[in-house]
């Protein structure tokens, strides 16, 4: 038994560093100026990606689960969230540091002409909870309480695409390959409920 929390401590450790790799990668091009025309553009894109892509993978892990019917992907569910956090997180700080310089004034002037920023805090503000919540003990306090809190994550999914989709503008090919990607997990997430609905009814009829 022993043995295996180890085995299982260290491919968290390895999902861990390969879940940071993006943003050490980052990190190193904007230290040796390899970002591009647009340094501020790339991290703020870069990051903006890896927090959906991260969200996506939080996604999957359920269907995944019923997929292989084994449990062992919820394991990783946590670490995929604060990442998608972590990455949004960034993405955000990009916008506000670097973007705006910290200026309140240009934040007021900004926001309001760009819906897609206002999708995009929405967002934020719904990760928020979720990653402060993601604990066990946080999961064992709320009890069923945290089950419903954490059905935000659909509504965050769904604030993350519309933000992209308006944040594009033109070429919608990425924005629109993960909304059929969350698309296909939500509805295996849906046929799996709506059958145990129907299994609980007959069982009930019967």
């Amino acid at each position: 038994m022993l043995s295996v929390k180890k085995n299982w401590a260290l491919v968290k450790v390895i999902v861990f560093l390969l879940g940071l790799t993006p943003f050490l990668l980052l990190v190193k091009a904007g230290i040796y100026d390899q970002l591009g025309a647009n340094a501020i553009e790339t991290l703020h894109f870069g990051f903006g990606d890896w927090a959906l892509r991260f969200l996506c993978m939080g996604l999957a892990l359920t269907p995944l689960k019923i997929v292989l019917r084994q449990s062992w992907p919820i394991r990783f569910r946590r670490m995929m969230g604060l990442f998608a956090f972590f990455y949004a997180t960034l993405h955000l700080l990009v916008f506000i540091v670097l973007d705006l310089s910290l200026s309140w004034e240009a934040f007021k002037d900004e926001v309001p002409k760009s819906p897609y920023i206002l999708m995009g805090l929405l967002t934020f503000l719904l990760l928020v909870p979720l990653a402060l919540t993601s604990t066990k003990y946080m999961q064992k306090k709320l009890g069923r309480r945290w089950l419903k809190l954490h059905n935000l994550v659909y509504v965050a999914a769904a604030t993350a695409l519309i933000h992209y989709f308006w944040l594009v503008k033109a070429d919608y090919t990425e924005p629109l390959f993960y909304a059929i990607v969350t698309g296909v997990l939500l509805a295996i997430r849906l046929y799996v409920y709506c059958r145990k609905i129907s299994v609980s009814m007959n069982g009930k009829i019967s």
